[in-house]
């Protein structure tokens, strides 16, 4: 049996409620609120996440960009990012004229490093954009001083971390924008889509005029804005999906358990929560020598085994820069995600240890 690193969790209830969408032909909504789905999918996730705001957006690439529209970053800005991230982060950078400048991660979770994030700020910065990365939480109370102290605005990155909480506050929230993505492989989908969850009221009617090519509710342009509406048939999906998140979640974290008690022995390097910490488990994701090869033996075997992220962005043919980011270029070549998503049964955990403990030297 073939295992996918991820796998949407798609059943009736999803088909029955797209079929209505359909049903009724209204496949979307160019209104200032959104369609009648995408304003039932906002409100359950600013109920789950604790958030005074919701904005649907068409993915989690189109909500950082929004993001960064909504604080007005602008030609000429500095976005301090990680490199050790999907290329997405540093595209929404790019796509608003502003430069994205590198910082390191730290190596017990893969995320940013606040002290290298010091040691780049500039006059030039305009905002931070931490990754809670595989579902690990960013050093946010270091990152949140920081910023405070710089007067800098910081934009969180999500993604892959909706339903992630640290001192029992849910990713996404920390900040002045948290963005999440609904992407097919991610926790719980939409096909393709995203969000931004705020409590600023200002920021939160700004990026409804955003979304929708920067129209106000007199149907005039007072903003730059783009189409980066949610259709009725994805928030349908997303709708549903948000009804499952606690279960998805519960459901990885037994898989994650699983995982660690079957490999806590051996000479690798397995992801940890820190204290006061919850982990969606989005990846399982560890560290080791011959990484590739391991990698190989998982995937003849049909398990999904993936590497996340080699190159690190600030490597590849369009970023190359000449950054030093000594634990992000670690971390490249050493780290391996594991599938843990609900389809993943107790054998195949332990098929995933023996092939992982055989083939590793």
């Amino acid at each position: 049996m073939k295992i996918p690193i991820n796998i949407p969790d798609i059943d009736k209830e999803e088909i029955r409620e797209v079929t209505a969408v359909l049903s009724e032909k209204s496949l979307t909504s160019s209104s200032f609120e959104g369609g009648k789905r995408v304003q039932q999918f906002e409100k359950l996730l600013s109920k789950f996440v604790k958030s005074k705001f919701a904005v649907a957006v068409n993915s989690g690439t189109a909500a950082l960009q929004a993001s960064l529209y909504a604080i007005d970053v602008k030609p000429g800005d500095e976005v301090l990012v990680p490199s050790f991230t999907f290329v997405a982060t540093a595209n929404s950078v790019k796509s608003v004229g502003a430069k994205p400048v590198f910082v390191d991660i730290l190596k017990d979770n893969y995320t940013m490093d606040p002290n290298d994030l010091r040691k780049k700020i500039s006059r030039r910065t305009k905002a931070i954009i931490p990754v809670h990365l595989y579902g690990h939480m960013a050093y946010m109370d270091e990152i949140l001083e920081i910023s405070k102290k710089k007067n800098i605005k910081i934009i969180e990155d999500a993604s892959q971390s909706l339903g992630s909480k640290f001192k029992g506050k849910h990713s996404g929230t920390f900040s002045h924008l948290g963005c999440f993505s609904l992407y097919g492989g991610k926790v719980i989908t939409s096909g393709e889509g995203g969000a931004i969850v705020t409590d600023d009221k200002k920021l939160f009617g700004k990026l409804r005029q955003i979304r929708n090519h920067g129209l106000a509710k007199n149907n005039l342009t007072t903003t730059l804005g783009l189409n980066l509406r949610l259709s009725e048939i994805n928030a349908a999906i997303a709708k549903i999906q948000m009804k499952k998140l606690p279960r998805l979640i519960n459901e990885r974290k037994k898989n994650a358990q699983i995982l660690t008690d079957l490999l806590k022995n051996y000479d690798i390097i397995l992801p940890k929560q820190r204290k006061n910490e919850t982990v969606n488990w989005y990846l399982y994701t560890v560290a080791l020598k011959n990484r590739d090869k391991v990698m190989k033996k998982l995937n003849a075997s049909g398990i999904g085994a993936r590497i996340y992220y080699s190159p690190p962005i600030h490597k590849t043919p369009y970023y190359k820069t000449k950054s030093r980011l000594p634990n992000t270029e670690w971390a490249a070549s050493h780290v391996l995600s594991l599938p843990v998503h609900p389809k993943v049964r107790k054998s195949d955990l332990a098929r995933m240890k023996k092939i992982l403990i055989d083939s590793r030297n």
